[in-house]
């Protein structure tokens, strides 16, 4: 479905920005659980001499079980001069993120939410609303898109999955208390462009679908946040990637293969003699299939090799 291609593309300016709107309390945390590290997919690209990037594939909310990480990411942590984000960390503590983001949804022609979609959905809407206790009045000032992704963060802090345990935020307080240097792929402004750019037709199936994963219990975002801690990267791309590619082959360029093209030239100078070592941090699924980042390295020559000590364990 869109929406969950979306959400990894979308959730690191909308944890910052929609997380007040939708009004969501956090699930208790497990008492007595316990909680093996995730595995996050990671992969190592090397370069002449003592250069390298370490890619790691981000989830941009995340539980308090989620920490520690697995020791192949605090050692590509530790051996990194550097920390690069999609977006840089000046850039995610700005106060105007969000308002830049809010200013983006905001309707400016006079209508309302309720003229883009269909009937059965506003009904949704409504009933959802109600339940929630959302305010809907203030929606229908609103885009679709922005209203669709605001339920989804919503139901994802109800499972428990916090924002501020993201792993972007994570390592960006990690590289500032330790002194590294950072940086970001993108700005603000190209970010939410990404989202302001859908088409009314897809905003409308957005929030369609964002209001039915919410009446399943949210079975797509549990099966998403499972497969990142096992690393399954198989079914991550069949699941974020491919059927995106497939169905939503416009949206699909959008959002994924024309950023990964825009970031390559980017990173292809931190592998250059003398760079030492830099850590990448984006959505997992920048990183997956022929389109990600790590097979348009691959391509231009480098060396490229999954980093996973608990999958060889396995076999």
């Amino acid at each position: 479905m869109m929406i969950r291609h979306l959400l990894h593309a979308a959730l690191l300016l909308l944890a910052c920005a929609v997380a007040p709107l939708a009004q969501a309390r956090n699930a208790p945390a497990a008492e007595g659980a316990s909680v093996k590290p995730p595995v996050p997919l990671l992969w190592k690209v090397t370069g002449p001499g003592d250069s390298r990037l370490s890619l790691l594939g981000s989830f941009h909310l995340l539980k308090p079980q989620d920490y520690p990480l697995s020791a192949d990411v605090e050692q590509a942590f530790g051996a990194s001069q550097r920390v690069l984000f999609e977006l840089s960390p000046e850039d995610m503590q700005s106060p105007q993120l969000a308002s830049r983001m809010v200013q983006a949804a905001v309707r400016t022609d006079g209508s309302e939410l309720k003229r883009d979609l269909d009937a059965a959905t506003w009904q949704k809407l409504q009933a959802f609303a109600a339940v929630n206790k959302l305010p809907l009045a203030q929606m229908q000032g609103m885009k679709p898109w922005f209203v669709g992704l605001s339920i989804s963060v919503g139901q994802m802090q109800k499972m428990g999955l916090d924002p501020a345990l993201g792993l972007d935020r994570h390592f960006m307080e990690r590289a500032q208390a330790t002194g590294r240097s950072t940086g970001g792929l993108e700005d603000i402004d190209t970010q939410i462009g990404m989202l302001d750019g859908m088409s009314v037709q897809e905003q409308r199936q957005m929030l369609s679908e964002a209001l039915d994963q919410a009446d399943k219990g949210d079975e797509q975002a549990r099966m998403l946040h499972d497969a990142w801690r096992r690393g399954d990267e198989r079914l991550l791309w069949t699941k974020m990637a491919a059927e995106m590619r497939q169905q939503y082959p416009q949206l699909y360029q959008r959002i994924n293969t024309g950023r990964n093209d825009a970031w390559v030239p980017k990173l292809v100078p931190y592998l250059q003699a003398g760079q030492g070592g830099t850590l990448v941090v984006v959505g997992t699924l920048h990183l997956l299939g022929s389109d990600g980042v790590v097979e348009k390295l691959r391509a231009k020559g480098y060396k490229v090799e999954r980093v996973c000590t608990a999958c060889k364990a396995k076999r």
